[in-house]
């Protein structure tokens, strides 16, 4: 009884540590961009701050680590869309926009 209190407050404190820090990478970025909104580099900056906290999620709130190896392929392949999409339509959207319309 005793391990499975102490597995449940490591689990509780691991978890909370994890919220503490996708919090604060959230007022991170809102703060970058206040303060460097004009920066060319700010898009590269905001794409590897949701890199890193699509991974905690993924990895602390979904726990992708025990998933099989097939859906940890996959849900990597969706953790690097979003932010590849960021990068990619912030130095060429001019040019994904005319490639996509109809």
């Amino acid at each position: 009884m005793a391990t499975a209190r102490k597995t449940a407050t490591a689990t509780l404190i691991r978890m909370t540590l994890c919220w503490l820090g996708l919090s604060a990478l959230t007022v991170l970025s809102v703060e970058l961009g206040r303060w460097f909104h004009e920066a060319a580099w700010l898009p590269l900056l905001v794409a590897a701050i949701v890199w890193i906290k699509s991974s905690l999620v993924a990895r602390h709130f979904i726990e992708s680590r025990l998933a099989h190896p097939f859906i940890v392929w996959v849900l990597g392949a969706f953790i690097a869309f979003a932010p590849a999409a960021l990068v990619l339509t912030t130095f060429y959207g001019a040019h994904i926009a005319r490639w996509a319309t109809l």
